[in-house]
């Protein structure tokens, strides 16, 4: 059986005025106990935080030994391109050993786990499958379940974890940007979902992962929190946070999402196709190197201050845009990348038969009913 992860969230009652948010990483009274005297290592990036002050540096400071930092996409400090390679190396500030999660290798190796005694994991995720981090945390429990160590999730607020939409994934898409059989928005934050992946068996036969999750306090998934930090180069703002789980599936097509530009995921534009007024160059720049589109004047929309939707996906910039591509046959990029965004071919071959937005999202209702039951026994924000 999966254990179940545990929770020390004060519970209190809805009439109770909601405070401040306070993620699970600021909250040191509930999980430094678990990590005095031990050899931690620790899954962070620019996000972990605590105030102003990385939460590495913070618990260097409290005596804690931080073994070894494992480092997703984007690297420790948050400044390396979407896809690009992380080495390893040490932490110049602190001289911590890093490791790479993201290249050749996503997984702590045995070798790596056998110098520790627990691991923490803590990452701002913004509650999209495609979003590596929480397949980064999936093999770091794949991880500790094998040699038996201990996770700690520090949870953090999930800003588009209101609403649960979109295709559920097909295995038989799996891939680093989509590993689980969730929907693109899937309404729940790192450690529910870590408990989700524990629960549903999801790691392999007989594996369950030794998981303590950390909650927010003063949350529910209907609490509004605008994001402290940048959770990656290409997402500067709370707007394009917002718009990403809509827009990410142009990442499958001929369509820039605006990388290589001051506005990543909050304009969209092709070279190819006259799709309005707003006209943008996407140039090479730290955090987009060799962006889509790359030198070439893209004709689109400006959506800076476009309204989001705060139920659902908005599929009606794709439904336009394909409709009016000048050439059909080349709007989806060879290799399948849209299929994995999507996590299932269907929608790529419905859009191209020219099935309504209606008749879609209709399709996805039963497998959306099925998932959303089994949220249901997962929630620590209720």
């Amino acid at each position: 059986m999966a254990c179940q992860a545990q929770s020390t969230q004060q519970t209190g009652t809805a009439s109770v005025a909601r405070t401040t948010v306070v993620p699970g990483a600021e909250q040191t009274a509930l999980y430094l106990p678990a990590l005095k005297g031990k050899r931690v290592g620790m899954v962070v990036n620019h996000t972990s935080r605590i105030g102003k002050t990385h939460l590495v540096d913070s618990l260097l400071a409290l005596g804690i030994t931080v073994k070894t930092i494992f480092a997703p996409e984007h690297g420790f400090r948050g400044e390396a391109t979407d896809g690009e390679k992380i080495s390893n190396g040490r932490d110049p500030r602190t001289g911590v050993m890093i490791a790479s999660l993201y290249g050749a290798n996503h997984k702590p190796s045995p070798a790596q786990m056998d110098s520790l005694d627990v691991v923490v994991f803590d990452i701002q995720d913004v509650g999209c499958r495609f979003y590596t981090y929480i397949s980064t945390m999936h093999y770091v429990m794949e991880a500790c379940a094998e040699a038996k160590k201990p996770l700690i999730v520090l949870d953090r607020p999930n800003p588009n974890g209101h609403y649960v939409d979109g295709p559920v994934l097909n295995p038989k898409f799996k891939s680093f940007v989509g590993m689980h059989p969730i929907p693109v928005v899937y309404g729940l934050t790192e450690g529910e979902l870590a408990g989700m992946i524990n629960g549903e068996g999801w790691l392999g036969p007989n594996k369950t992962c030794s998981l303590t999750v950390i909650p927010v306090k003063n949350y529910t998934h209907q609490t509004p929190y605008v994001l402290p930090v940048r959770p990656s180069p290409n997402l500067p703002n709370q707007q394009a946070v917002l718009l990403y789980p809509s827009l990410c599936f142009f990442e499958g097509t001929v369509v820039s999402v605006g990388r290589g530009t001051d506005k990543q995921f909050q304009v969209i534009g092709s070279p190819y196709t006259k799709y309005g007024p707003y006209e943008f160059t996407p140039v090479d720049k730290p955090g987009a190197m060799n962006p889509p589109q790359e030198g070439k004047l893209c004709y689109g929309l400006d959506l800076t201050q476009a309204p989001i939707s705060k139920t659902g996906l908005m599929l009606d910039y794709l439904f336009d845009f394909y409709k009016r591509a000048t050439n059909k046959s080349t709007f989806f990029l060879a290799g399948g990348g849209f299929d994995r965004l999507s996590g299932t071919d269907q929608l790529r071959l419905q859009l191209t038969a020219g099935v309504s937005e209606a008749t879609i999202r209709k399709s996805w209702e039963p497998d959306l009913a099925t998932y959303k039951t089994m949220r249901q026994k997962y929630l620590i924000y209720r």
